[in-house]
């Protein structure tokens, strides 16, 4: 029977978010850097420079895979083709884990290149549960579910965000991925306390936890709007979220998400820096 106990093998330290032009940096000298997460759907190729890459960085790091596209949460079926070369991934690198996002990116055979959110009723609950389960027969491992950044509320949700990601993690036996910053976008945009939401998160299920910068704009009435977009810094308020997570949550494996706009590796491998700070607080 598939072990179904939370994906927690990552070490206790900083990683980020792996770009190819960062990988002559990151052997000559990784810094603080402890571990690496890929995005799957890079890596489902049968070879060629970028796979033979992460086969030399799976020699010295601990690699998580993330994947961005199987739409867990949409109402269709997964794409089988798209769990098979999932499962051809973990099976020859053996990832320290494998994370997927609460959200949906398809409609019929359409691929809508983008994490779009869900209600949070008993039916779409069922409907991720059923998702999960599959997912992890499909590749033999336990997952790890990211809450998602969300810009509207659904009228027809009965749970709280949070207990519904904790019944998946109930039903299913998946860990949690926890997003510091989803959580402070979220908050801002929908007029929550992001320390209550840290409060209320099941965070004895949480394997990993993820930070990235955020963009600053307006709705049309002149409110906050964040945006979730990987492209710059860790904001101040994210880092100090991040303080009262770990201080209740104690250290977790913190990864550093830069997607956009991506920087040279000193500027990089300085997030990591402050994350490694930050884990140091914490009573191990």
């Amino acid at each position: 029977m598939l072990d179904r106990t939370p994906a927690n093998t990552l070490p206790h330290a900083p990683g980020v978010g792996y770009k190819p032009q960062h990988y002559n940096a990151i052997m000559a000298d990784p810094g603080p850097v402890r571990w690496l997460e890929v995005h799957a759907e890079n890596y489902m190729g049968a070879g060629g420079r970028p796979i033979a890459q992460l086969r030399h960085l799976a020699e010295r790091f601990p690699v998580s895979v993330h994947g961005v596209g199987l739409s867990i949460g949409g109402e269709g079926r997964l794409d089988p083709d798209h769990l098979a070369r999932l499962r051809h991934l973990c099976d020859w690198l053996q990832p320290a884990s494998f994370s997927e996002h609460l959200a949906w990116s398809t409609h019929d055979r359409a691929f809508l290149n983008d994490l779009l959110p869900l209600p949070y009723t008993d039916a779409t609950l069922t409907r991720v549960a059923d998702h999960i389960d599959e997912l992890q027969e499909a590749i033999a491992r336990p997952m790890l579910l990211e809450n998602p950044s969300s810009y509207l509320a659904f009228a027809e949700s009965t749970l709280e965000e949070t207990d519904f990601l904790a019944e998946i993690s109930r039903r299913t036996g998946c860990g949690l991925l926890l997003d510091v910053n989803n959580v402070f976008v979220s908050a801002t945009n929908l007029g929550f306390s992001p320390q209550g939401y840290i409060d209320a998160f099941p965070l004895d299920r949480v394997g990993e936890i993820h930070l990235a910068g955020h963009d600053t704009d307006e709705d049309d009435h002149g409110r906050p709007l964040l945006i979730d977009s990987h492209g710059r810094e860790v904001d101040e308020p994210v880092w100090a979220l991040l303080d009262y997570t770990l201080a209740r949550s104690g250290p977790r494996a913190t990864l550093i998400e830069w997607d956009n706009d991506v920087p040279d590796w000193p500027a990089l491998a300085g997030e990591a820096t402050r994350a490694a700070t930050a884990l140091t607080k914490v009573p191990a």
